[in-house]
């Protein structure tokens, strides 16, 4: 299924502005829907077990609430807005029901802990959908649970420059960390795409680039990557 997608630019937590239209909003998924674009969004467990989008673990930047996500319940989310617009954070039952097959959707878990319970929650609220999903996420310990429970779906391991810890650097930039979860395929930062490391899986495997901001920023040697961008709409090369 990543094949068909090689060169092509999806649209990273939809078309937004953040002025207007709120990242990761059902207006920002409509958005990008109607210019074709994939989807990129970002997924949370909530208090309650249900499961939203949303990209930060604080509401802090899209809400002026500083509140943790995870220690809130769907019904306490519905009463916040983003930004200064009525965009709501929505659950991904509402996402999956406004997409319904249109685009592609690639999902990007956010989770450090309770690994078991996102990860069956998630497989049941996909259950029955039909259309096209590809699953992210930087814990290695989700997408080595995600390839033992189901097949339909491809996941993929995050890799970042980026990194909390010392040990957190040393796994998840490393060989170990792939091979730990064998992975359908890479999201690699653009930053690190020449890293020594993963040289030999980039011709491997298929590979998402993020997040690309500016045409200028599109690999120029490769047209082989699937770029996951902001500030769209602009053409590859």
């Amino acid at each position: 299924m990543l094949e068909k997608y090689k060169n092509k630019l999806v649209a990273h937590r939809g078309l937004y502005d953040n002025i207007i239209i709120p990242e990761n909003s059902l207006r920002a998924f409509k958005n990008a829907i109607i210019n074709n674009y994939p989807i990129e969004l970002d997924l949370h467990l909530t208090k309650d077990n249900n499961l939203v989008v949303f990209h930060d673990h604080n509401l802090k930047r899209m809400t002026n609430i500083n509140l943790t996500i995870e220690d809130l319940t769907v019904k306490d989310l519905n009463k916040i807005t983003l930004l200064d617009t009525k965009e709501k954070i929505p659950t991904l039952d509402e996402v999956l029901k406004l997409v319904n097959s249109k685009v592609l959707i690639i999902i990007e878990i956010k989770c450090k802990t309770n690994e078991k319970l996102i990860t069956k929650i998630l497989l049941e609220k996909l259950n029955d959908y039909q259309g096209e999903i590809i699953i992210q996420a930087f814990n290695s310990k989700i997408v080595k649970l995600l390839k033992k429970e189901q097949k339909k779906f491809p996941v993929g391991l995050l890799i970042s420059e980026q990194t909390d810890t010392k040990k957190f650097k040393i796994f998840n930039t490393s060989i170990f960390d792939i091979k730990y979860c064998h992975p359908d395929f890479l999201s690699v930062s653009r930053k690190i795409l020449k890293r020594k490391h993963l040289k030999k899986y980039l011709k491997k495997c298929p590979i998402l680039v993020w997040t690309i901001k500016k045409h200028e920023e599109l690999p120029k040697q490769n047209k082989n990557y699937i770029y996951i961008c902001d500030n769209l709409p602009y053409q590859t090369l």
